[in-house]
């Protein structure tokens, strides 16, 4: 019994040690080690803050004040009105110009061309993944338009486009008749297009052989077993593998499309024959450059921005329905 009790003594009192000892600890102020833990955990989280800052400031800076200014500049006025609120007038001015509207029927007629500009390098892109012979002269071969300046191409063009050029004399030799390829105004604007996808179609490739490079092979491994054909292998297992970069192609193709035709159109046709080549962004540098009109140039240039937003979400939205139906 005696015995009983001590050892009910003793176990009191160490758990009264345990609860003094808690205590104390609990108690003790925080050491350097723990605050240093502290700090990096803090420091961890406000590292990459710290690397996107620059990016995002020189964006901020370069992209959208400047956009923000040309949206409020748009809804100022041109010539006696200078500086003068004068609210939507510019943008019914331009739906009231001729010109702007076979702008925008070209945008449209971009948009339905569009999937012809992404399937050229992503064909292209599968043949030299799969090795067919000469893939590494074709690889170089393509790429090479994609160096050259716009104003290159399009005198080149105008040569090999010309009425009495090489290629109608090579449509005449075939007893097919010349083209006005250039002063025909249904097919002008097709050949500028033609020509600027031609052109540019080189970083498209570059873009889906990098996706090439992370499609797993066992896919195609058992598409062959399989037996199945080169048109299914693409459309079942490629389509399907390379979604994300066939966005991305999409995106950067029609923002191309809209904005870096500018140097074409000039060369080859200057907006002619009779406005038919023109784009929202050669209609801009016209008013802007010509005209003396800058208020109304960043209307169009508002319109231009709203065009490929709207149309790159779309895309976007369009093509991740396609990629989840898959």
């Amino acid at each position: 019994m005696a015995a009983h009790s001590v050892s009910s003594v003793d176990s009191a009192a160490a758990g009264s040690t345990e609860g003094s000892a808690s205590r104390a600890r609990a108690s003790r102020p925080v050491t350097a080690p723990a605050r240093r833990n502290r700090r990096g955990s803090r420091a961890e989280r406000l590292a990459p803050l710290v690397f996107l800052a620059p990016a995002v400031l020189i964006i901020a800076g370069l992209r959208l004040w400047p956009l923000v200014l040309g949206i409020n500049f748009s809804f100022t006025g041109d010539g006696a009105l200078n500086g003068l609120v004068v609210g939507f007038a510019n943008y019914l001015t331009l739906f009231g110009d001729p010109l702007f509207l076979s702008a925008l029927r070209n945008v449209g007629l971009l948009v339905l061309l569009l999937p012809v500009a992404v399937a050229i390098p992503g064909l292209l892109a599968t043949f030299i993944f799969l090795k067919v012979p000469g893939h590494r002269l074709y690889r170089g071969v393509y790429f090479f338009p994609a160096v050259l300046s716009p104003v290159i191409v399009g005198a080149i063009f105008n040569l090999l486009l010309a009425f009495d050029g090489p290629l109608n004399a090579l449509l005449g030799g075939l007893g097919l008749g010349p083209v006005d390829w250039l002063g025909d105004p249904d097919v002008a604007i097709f050949a500028v297009v033609g020509v600027h996808v031609w052109a540019t179609f080189g970083m498209a490739l570059v873009v889906f052989l990098a996706g090439f490079a992370t499609l797993d092979s066992s896919l195609l491994d058992a598409a062959r077993t399989d037996g199945a054909s080169l048109p299914q292998t693409i459309w079942h297992v490629v389509v399907p593998s390379l979604s994300r970069t066939i966005q991305f192609v999409f995106v950067t193709t029609m923002i191309g499309m809209l904005t870096s035709m500018f140097g074409l159109v000039y060369v080859m046709t200057s907006g002619g024959p009779e406005g038919s080549t023109y784009l929202p962004e050669y209609y801009v540098w016209i008013q802007q450059g010509q005209m003396n009109q800058p208020a109304l140039a960043s209307a169009a240039s508002t319109m231009l921005f709203l065009i490929m937003l709207v149309v790159g979400l779309a895309q976007i939205g369009v093509l991740r329905r396609a990629g989840k139906e898959d």
